[in-house]
């Protein structure tokens, strides 16, 4: 189901994940999140950037524990917790957050 950004259209899968990682810009996150009805706040970006450096360094993309602890480490634990990241990301932090970091859905994420 393709999204339209800036007059280009972006092609995602059914689920909406980009089908071409190299599509992904912060206009893309913001339309992403546009159509689930959320704005992203500096916090959002925090955790979207942080999914990206890790994606970068890791080739996978984190499932949720993983992403609560290394979150917490990186930005200190009122950060690293679920009820925060849930906060943040109600459809799940791990699948909602990568989806809008132009990431590939995370293992273990039905």
């Amino acid at each position: 189901m393709p999204i339209e950004v800036s007059g280009k259209t972006i092609e995602t899968d059914e689920e909406g994940y980009l089908a071409d990682r190299g599509d992904w810009n912060e206009e893309v996150a913001k339309e992403m999140a546009r159509l689930d009805s959320c704005d992203l706040s500096e916090n959002h970006w925090e955790v979207l950037n942080f999914l990206r450096e890790y994606y970068d360094e890791y080739q996978i993309a984190p499932a949720v524990r993983v992403l609560t602890k290394a979150i917490g480490k990186k930005l200190g634990a009122d950060k690293g917790n679920s009820k925060y990241l849930y906060e943040l990301f109600p459809y799940g932090p791990a699948k909602q957050a990568c989806k809008y970091a132009g990431l590939p859905k995370p293992t273990g994420c039905v």
